[in-house]
């Protein structure tokens, strides 16, 4: 009897414990299952299904046919190491040329009047010999002489002008033959030709006056005379007019302005910190602003000008000749102007062709990788010369890109050349 119930008491300190594990189990169970802070959330859908990821360096990996490249011409070369100078960008704008603008007058007093064909407009192209103005003199008494004094007057002035022409023409033609002979400098025959254009223009003013005053001085004695055609003295624009037919004018009275803009010169004002950084002898590259460092910017060389500065900017005028034979150019018009530094250091260079733009203005190189294979590199331009493209960043020296044909292979890559 009492070996069972010494088993009894056994059975139950073994079967209490697992029955205590078993219902703690229970609850466990129940405080997971109802309590919202222990339920697991469902999984999230995916925003988007990609099939296959693509690796960033297989983006711009290009491989061609043999009759594709054959098409596009592609040539390889090397990036190279030149000795470049650097360039900065500045502001300018377009002016008319010293000498380039002519003011016509009445060679004496009288009353305007329109030409047959009309007044021409302002801002309108003229031509040499054509009317602008009829003038019909008024003679006084006295204007006989006054009229014999000045014909006087101006024949001495076409005189000097003459003298004048052919004292400028010696040195302008010994600049000439310096040149030539490699021993002369190009700043200097600028200076000479500017001096020979000047007296030539002085003289064809003081003829024009001569030949007006000649031609009505035989009228005189009747007290009228048949209408002077005031001419315009050179081809250019018409700027200005000053006078109105049927009004009544002095001798002297400024009539119209002629302005020639078949060479413009464009005005830099340059900070006085970077006189001693900016080249003065080389070229500057003029463009639209945005595009000075395009190939479609113009080449512009220094001009010999009156030096003029500004106190109150701190500036230092810089003046550039720019041909303009199609009168694009209008004074006043603001440009960027590319100029070189007088410095020049070892960059990494490649020929113009070597890069392709994208849309947003991002600058690449193709390299090749195997045959007919190529991969698109970023490079970043610092600035262009005439014929390269110096890069802050990009391949190493020495690296294969495409030197010619980039643009097309960019083309090929992008679908916009089949």
């Amino acid at each position: 009897m009492a070996d069972q119930s010494t088993g009894w008491r056994w059975a139950q300190r073994l079967v209490h414990p697992i029955g205590t594990g078993v219902a703690v189990a229970a609850g466990s169970a129940w405080l997971i299952a109802y309590n919202p802070a222990f339920v697991k959330p469902p999984a999230a859908t995916p925003p988007a299904k990609v099939d296959k990821i693509v690796k960033e360096d297989e983006l711009g990996t290009i491989t061609l046919s043999e009759d594709a490249e054959k098409k596009l011409g592609l040539q390889v070369g090397a990036v190279a190491v030149k000795s470049a100078r650097r360039v900065r960008v500045y502001g300018g704008d377009v002016t008319v040329p010293v000498g380039k603008t002519i003011l016509a007058s009445a060679p004496l007093g009288g009353i305007l009047r329109a030409p047959v064909g009309g007044l021409p407009k302002v801002g309108a192209l003229v031509k040499k010999g054509q009317v602008v103005f009829q003038l019909l003199p008024l003679f006084s008494p006295d204007s006989t002489t006054k009229l014999a004094t000045d014909l006087a007057a101006a024949n001495e002035s076409v005189q000097i002008a003459q003298t004048n022409i052919d004292a400028a023409k010696k040195p302008y033609d010994r600049a000439v033959q310096l040149l030539k002979q490699g021993i002369g400098s190009q700043k200097d025959l600028d200076a000479a030709q500017a001096m020979f254009d000047a007296a030539k223009q002085a003289k064809t003013s003081a003829a024009a006056t001569r030949d007006v005053l000649a031609k009505v001085l035989g009228d005189a004695s009747t007290g009228t005379a048949a209408p002077i055609g005031i001419d315009a003295p050179e081809d250019g624009l018409l700027r200005n007019v000053s006078a109105l037919p049927g009004q009544s004018v002095p001798a002297g009275a400024a009539l119209f302005e002629v302005i020639d803009l078949t060479t413009v010169w464009v005005r830099v004002a340059l900070p006085v910190g970077d006189l001693q950084d900016v080249s003065r002898t080389d070229p500057a590259r003029v463009g639209k602003p945005g595009v000075a460092h395009e190939s479609k910017a113009q080449t512009a060389k220094p001009a010999v000008a009156p030096p003029s500065a500004n106190p109150l900017t701190m500036t230092v005028d810089f003046y550039y000749e720019l041909p303009n034979p199609d009168g694009a150019l209008i004074p006043g018009q603001r440009v960027e102007v590319q100029l070189s530094l007088a410095e020049s250091r070892a960059s990494s260079t490649l020929p113009r062709a070597a890069i392709a733009t994208d849309i947003h203005g991002g600058t690449w190189v193709y390299e090749p990788t195997a045959a007919r294979t190529f991969v698109r590199r970023r490079v970043v331009v610092a600035h262009v010369t005439a014929d390269d493209v110096v890069l802050s960043s990009g391949p190493a020296v020495g690296t294969k890109v495409v030197i010619e044909g980039a643009q097309g292979l960019f083309g090929a890559e992008t679908g916009f050349v089949k």
